[in-house]
Order: structure tokens, then C-alpha cells, then sequence
């Protein structure tokens, strides 16, 4: 792994998160993206080197949703850049770690994702992110 590449919060109304997060960073999202496969929207931050990722739900019944409902806006995920997500997955599942994608699927941000469950992760949800070319 590279570096955190960024910090998933979930969030129920993106134009109100929005707002606030631009008030506490100072500065404007620079990106604003619907991921149709996740069914969610996404605004993004840069904070220096590192990024915060809003992600709100455009499902009621859809993941970001649900984890709203059951534990409030906060911190959804953490994300980590990698150089080759199918060789980081591999050596994951050979760690013991349980892997929420068979194989990478496209993200946010033009990157190539996969998540790892929580459970096995020590309670945090991990996404391994690679930038697409």
C-alpha cells in the first residue's frame, strides 16, 4: 500500500455536507461525481496530500443509506492507494482478510476499487483504490 488516499464519510444530504465541509476546510470540493453502480454521489476534498471523500446515497434502501440510518453521518471508510489492486487482493485473501468484490470494479475519482468486510479488518471497512489509465 501506497498511502491513505482517502477518507469515505457517509452523509445524508451531499449540498448540506458540502457546505459544512467547506466551511471547516476552507476550501470547495474540487470534484462532485454519481457512482451509478453503488447508487451514491460523491464530493470530494483535498486537505494537503490527502482527501476527503462525502458519500451520500441516491437509494433509500442502498448501503450508504442503511449505514445512516444505523449509525449516523460519520466516517464510512478508509481508502488506501495501491499500484496493482488484483496483486494487493490476492495477497489480502492470503492474509485472511474477506474481500466484498471478486474483482476490482470502478469507483470513484477514476480509480478501480474493492472492499474488504469490516469484521475482518478490525471493525473498519478498508477500499484498496488504483488509478485507472
Amino acid at each position: 500500500m501506497q498511502k491513505i488516499e482517502h477518507i469515505g464519510i457517509a452523509v445524508r444530504d451531499i449540498d448540506v455536507a458540502d457546505k459544512l465541509y467547506t466551511s471547516l476546510l476552507g476550501s470547495s470540493p474540487y470534484k462532485r461525481e454519481v457512482v451509478e453502480s453503488e447508487q451514491v454521489v460523491t464530493s470530494f476534498f483535498r486537505v494537503g496530500a490527502s482527501k476527503i471523500e462525502l458519500v451520500c446515497s441516491l437509494d433509500p434502501q442502498g448501503v450508504i443509506a442503511k449505514f445512516v440510518e444505523k449509525k449516523g453521518e460519520g466516517i464510512h471508510h478508509i481508502a488506501y492507494a495501491v499500484v496493482d489492486i488484483e496483486t494487493e487482493m490476492k495477497r489480502m485473501e492470503s492474509e485472511g482478510f474477506k474481500l466484498l468484490n471478486e474483482k476490482p470494479k470502478h469507483g470513484a475519482d477514476n480509480k478501480l476499487v474493492c472492499f474488504i468486510h469490516p469484521k475482518t479488518a478490525g471493525g473498519v471497512l478498508v477500499e484498496l483504490c488504483q488509478e485507472r489509465t
